[in-house]
Formats: C-alpha cells, structure tokens, sequence
C-alpha cells in the first residue's frame, strides 16, 4: 500500500526472502517516497507514505478470529532498517474501524539485523495519522492486524526488512542465544509474499 493508491507516485513492494547461511527468512518493505502531488485531483491534499499489514486471519465457526495478546508485555520486532521513521500499526476490533495504535520503530543500528521491544502501554491511537483524544486503551484481546508503515515523507529510497514479529514478556535465554543481541514468543513469522504468519511460539497457534 502507498500513496499509489489515490494517485500519488510513492512506491511500495513486500518481497519474501528464503533463509540462507546469512540471512533469516524475511520480508523486505522496499520501495520510493515521492510527495508530488497527482494532477488534476485537488481534493488529494497530502502524498509521501507507504506501508503493509498482515491480512485478516480466516474466521472460525466461532466467528472472526483475533490475536488476544493481553498476555504479554511487549511487542518484538526482529528488524534490519535502513535508519528512516518507520512506525508499527495494530488495528484492533474497535468502535471507530479507522483507529490505529502507533508506535515508532526505534531501529539503533542501521544495516544490520537487530531485535526491538515495544511495550504495549506506549502505542497511540491514532486516526489517519493524527492522535486521538481522549485516547483510549489498545483492546488487546481483540487485535485484527500489525503493520509497519513509512510516513516521514521524505522523498527517496526506503528499505526495512523484517524477519520475525511476535508478543513475549522478554527474550527467553533461546531467544537470546538465537538473536546474540538482546531482548522472545511467535506473534509473526515471514511466511509468504504479502502476509506474516501469525504464531505463538512455545504458546499456541492463532
């Protein structure tokens, strides 16, 4: 998704990447950023974003399927950023479909692969970008979706590539030892072009 959509000339692919003895599986969000407006649309105000997010899980008999998260801490990211503000986007079952909890990604080592938490209390919510008041709890046992999304608006390159998302309470010593740099439990694993498998590792299948 990107400004693309509504006529804008931003850019925006997901692209999966198989495992080799480098690299983890992982999805790349890549693409450009332009804020040029689209001519002949006057009622297009604002371009220069891009992002993704998980497709909605395949309702049950029970009804829609959710993630219920309320269990943990964090949010963790496995991530390689290229050093640009990109932001992480949860879509919960809420009253207003439009709200999003947002939180930056705080990437500290650019270029290389790096695990980040992000407590849940200090996700926003948000509505077409601008913060909500009075704001109001992330309805974590109701969790439709997570993204990452890209919307410093800053013409050029963008490159994030993202290997694991997941909710834990803090890295186990296997996450540990298996990430050698901080800070684990499956919330989601690259498992194809466009989408993140969701997964709870060492917990249950959602």
């Amino acid at each position: 998704m990107s400004d693309a959509d509504i006529g804008g000339f931003s850019s925006s692919a997901l692209d999966y990447y198989p495992a080799t003895a480098s690299e983890p599986f992982h999805a790349r969000f890549h693409g450009t950023i332009s804020t040029e407006l689209p001519p002949n649309q006057p009622q297009v105000q604002r371009t220069g974003y891009a992002g993704w997010r998980t497709r909605d899980m395949r309702p049950t008999i029970f009804g829609r399927s959710l993630w219920d998260i309320d269990p943990y801490t964090y949010c963790a990211l496995r991530v390689k950023s290229d050093g640009r503000n990109y932001f992480v986007n949860v879509q919960t079952e809420s009253v207003v479909p439009t709200d999003l909890h947002q939180h930056r990604l705080h990437a500290r080592r650019p270029g290389q692969w790096e695990t980040v938490l992000i407590n849940w209390n200090e996700f926003v919510r948000t509505n077409h970008g601008i913060v909500v008041e009075p704001q109001s709890e992330m309805m974590r046992q109701k969790v439709k979706s997570i993204g990452i999304s890209l919307i410093d608006r800053i013409p050029g390159p963008f490159d994030l590539s993202i290997s694991r998302i997941w909710a834990t309470n803090g890295l186990t010593e296997e996450d540990k030892k298996e990430f050698g740099d901080q800070d684990g439990l499956e919330f989601g694993q690259v498992g194809g072009t466009t989408s993140i498998k969701g997964t709870l590792r060492n917990e249950k299948v959602v």
